[in-house]
C-alpha cells in the first residue's frame, strides 16, 4: 500500500481543487456537542474558547478527503522517486549538522540516526512539507462531515487534550489536511503516546524544536518494538531458481534458512542465524530482492504500514549513514 501523505510530502501529488461549497448541516451544535463531551473529558474551558473560536468548517479539507486521487506507482517508480540523490544528499548534510543531537537521542532509544532521519525526510522533506491547516479545525470538519466521523472525533478530542497540556497553541497547531502534525506527521494519538520532551523545555514541540522531533519518532519505534542490534533489513541476492512464493512480509524465517535456500546478504551487519527475517519483492518476481528483519522493520511498519515506505526508509537511512 503507498501513502498518500508520503506522496504529498514529496510533491508527487498535487490535486487540483475546485471551488467547494461546504455542506449544509449544523456545524455550531457539532461544535456545542463537542465542547460538552471536552468538558466532561477534563478539557479546561478556556482551552476550548480557544481552541475553537471562530471555527468554521474548511471545504478545502473537505475536498481534498472526498477526491483523494488514485495512483500507482511502480516500485521502480516510486524508489526513484523517494530515494532520490537530493533526498539522500540533504539527508547527508542534516545528519552531520545535528550528528550530536541524533546520536543523543540514538544513545537513548536503540534506534539508529540513519533510520530517524529516513522518516524526517519522508514524511516532511526534513521539516520542509509539514502541512499548513489548523489542526483543530481541520479534524472538526471531518469529525462533522461524517464519512469517518468517529475517527477523527476521536482524535479531536486528543489534540484539544494536546493543547490543554500547553505543548502547544491553537495557531501554532498546524498539519495535514487529515491532522497528521510536526515535522515527522504524528495524529494527535501518536503524540500522546510516544511525543517526548527531549530538550527539557516542559513542552513536546514536534514542529520546531529537532530534540522533540528525533527523539519522539525514535521512541515510538522503540515501543512499537525496534530492536537494538537488529537493522531494518538490507538488499538480498537470489539464486537463479528462488520461489517468488516464498516471499511476503508475514513469511519470515531464520537468516539460516534463507541461506540454505540460496539467498545471499549484502549488508555488513554481524547477525545471529536465528535471526527471523522476511524476504520481500516490492517490484514483483525478477526484480529487487530485500531481507526484512523481524521486530525493527515491523516497527517501521506500524509508523507507516506500506513495505515501500519501509524499505525506503531503511535504504535512505543507509545511504545517509554510508
Amino acid at each position: 500500500m503507498l501513502m498518500r501523505r508520503t506522496l504529498l510530502a514529496a510533491g508527487l501529488l498535487a490535486p487540483s481543487i475546485p471551488a467547494f461549497a461546504a455542506q449544509s448541516g449544523d456545524f455550531a451544535a457539532f461544535l456545542a456537542g463537542l465542547r460538552h463531551d471536552a468538558r466532561a473529558a477534563g478539557i479546561p474551558q478556556p482551552v476550548l474558547d480557544r481552541a475553537l473560536a471562530g471555527l468554521h468548517p474548511n471545504a478545502r479539507v473537505i475536498e481534498l478527503d472526498r477526491h483523494q486521487p488514485e495512483f500507482t506507482l511502480t516500485w521502480e517508480q516510486y524508489r526513484s522517486r523517494i530515494v532520490s540523490d537530493a533526498r539522500v544528499a540533504r539527508g547527508r548534510e542534516l545528519l552531520v549538522q545535528h550528528r550530536a543531537l541524533l546520536d543523543r537521542v540514538a544513545a537513548r532509544y536503540g534506534v539508529p540516526a540513519g533510520i530517524i532521519v529516513g522518516i524526517w525526510g519522508l514524511e516532511s522533506n526534513y521539516g520542509q512539507s509539514t502541512g499548513g491547516f489548523n489542526v483543530i479545525e481541520a479534524l472538526a470538519t471531518l469529525a462533522w462531515e461524517g464519512r469517518r466521523a468517529a475517527f477523527f472525533r476521536s482524535e479531536l478530542m486528543d489534540a484539544l487534550r494536546i493543547l490543554a497540556s500547553g505543548d502547544i497553541t491553537p495557531a501554532q497547531m498546524t498539519g495535514s489536511y487529515a491532522g497528521a502534525m510536526g515535522q515527522t506527521q504524528f495524529m494527535p494519538d501518536s503524540f500522546l503516546k510516544y511525543a517526548v520532551d527531549f530538550s527539557g523545555t516542559g513542552r513536546r514541540d514536534i514542529w520546531n524544536d529537532l530534540g522533540c522531533v528525533f527523539a519522539s519518532t525514535a521512541n515510538y519505534l522503540a515501543r512499537e518494538g525496534w530492536q537494538p542490534g537488529v537493522p531494518w533489513g538490507e538488499i538480498a541476492r537470489l539464486p537463479e531458481t528462488f520461489d517468488p512464493s516464498l516471499a511476503g512480509r508475514d513469511k519470515r524465517r531464520t537468516l539460516a534458512d534463507w541461506q540454505r535456500l540460496g539467498v545471499g546478504r549484502t549488508g555488513g551487519a554481524k547477525l545471529p542465524p536465528t535471526t527471523l527475517a522476511a524476504l520481500l519483492l516490492p517490484g514483483g518476481a525478477g526484480g529487487e530482492a530485500f531481507l526484512a528483519y523481524h521486530p525493527s522493520f515491523r516497527a517501521i511498519y506500524r509508523y507507516n504500514p506500506s513495505d515501500f515506505y519501509c524499505i525506503s526508509v531503511g535504504l535512505i537511512g543507509d545511504l545517509v549513514s554510508a
